[in-house]
């Protein structure tokens, strides 16, 4: 009869456990492994068809109240959370207009908010128990504590990665909103009325600013608004004051017969020489931070030489 004690139930036992762990860590592994795929599917989606587009624009809600139901793997998938999201407030004005001018669906923005949340939260647990499978003990406090920072970091990062791209689309947007206003004022000086030098200047620049600018245009022609109307509510959209100030200045015009030329005119060097002023900070900027790395070299050359002479005192004391 062979009992725990003897060298064949010690070689079971010890086959038994060593199978279980195999298996464990066979697991953790796939998880682990699903979870990288995820992740990276995530970052680069597969392209969808031109029937899953159009789908998805034909099934797109109307009201921001039905953000629970959009297209998309993740949103589905993360429903739930992005109702509470929603009702908790969330995605607020500022980050709405950057959302806006990025041309980021709010569901997609609050799906990738609970995912990278629910990721960052459970990548301490899961390094834990790879560690704990390959017999490295490990405490539970800090797995918890990280996974409560790395959640924290997943739920702002969208917000950041947007607020960025939106900065950058913003720049892009002046740049080419001054082009406009030149195009406008020479357009006007050849003799033509507001709205055709609007509507005609348009057409001439190229790029996604000159498109959302033909689209307000498009848009106002077909809903029998005027011009300078669509163009501020295209600058209260994408967060872009100098078009509402454009919009202003060129209801002047249409309503009181002001000299409009005189004045576009004047706010396209004003545009352009507050761009020159931020070129200017920004290159001022980087000058700054280049002198960062030359000053750390400089203290670190400067400890290497020191370091010998300062060990010679020390021992000598």
């Amino acid at each position: 009869m062979t009992g725990w004690g003897s060298p064949s139930g010690s070689t079971a036992l010890g086959s038994t456990l060593l199978g279980t762990t195999t298996l464990w860590a066979v697991l953790l592994g796939a998880g682990f492994g699903a979870g990288l795929w995820a992740l990276a599917v995530w970052a680069h989606p597969p392209r969808p068809t031109l029937g899953q587009l159009l789908a998805r624009t034909l099934d797109a809600p109307a009201e921001p109240e039905n953000i629970g139901s959009p297209g998309g793997r993740f949103a589905r998938l993360l429903g739930p959370l992005i109702v509470a999201q929603h009702r908790a407030g969330l995605p607020g004005a500022r980050v709405a207009a950057d959302l806006r001018i990025t041309g980021t669906p709010v569901a997609e923005h609050l799906a990738r908010k609970a995912l990278l949340s629910l990721a960052g939260f459970v990548t301490p647990t899961i390094v834990q128990l790879l560690l704990a499978a390959a017999g490295i003990p490990f405490g539970a406090e800090l797995p918890l504590i990280g996974g409560v920072v790395f959640a924290a970091l997943g739920f702002l990062w969208p917000e950041l990665r947007a607020r960025g791209r939106a900065a950058e689309m913003r720049a892009d947007f002046r740049h080419a909103l001054s082009a406009y206003l030149d195009l406008v004022w020479i357009t006007l000086a050849g003799g033509a009325g507001v709205d055709s030098a609007l509507t005609g200047s348009v057409t001439i620049g190229q790029g996604w600013a000159f498109d959302r600018l033909a689209g307000a245009l498009s848009t106002a022609h077909l809903t029998r608004v005027t011009a300078w109307t669509a163009l501020r509510r295209l600058g209260e959209e994408i967060g872009v004051d100098e078009l509402a100030e454009l919009a202003g200045s060129v209801s002047l015009a249409g309503t009181e017969g002001a000299r409009v030329r005189a004045s576009l005119a004047a706010r396209a060097g004003s545009f352009r020489a507050h761009q020159i002023t931020d070129a200017e900070a920004r290159a001022q900027s980087a000058t700054e931070r280049m002198s960062l790395p030359v000053m750390l070299l400089f203290l670190g050359f400067l400890t290497f030489i020191t370091y010998p002479a300062i060990g010679q005192i020390l021992n000598g004391l």
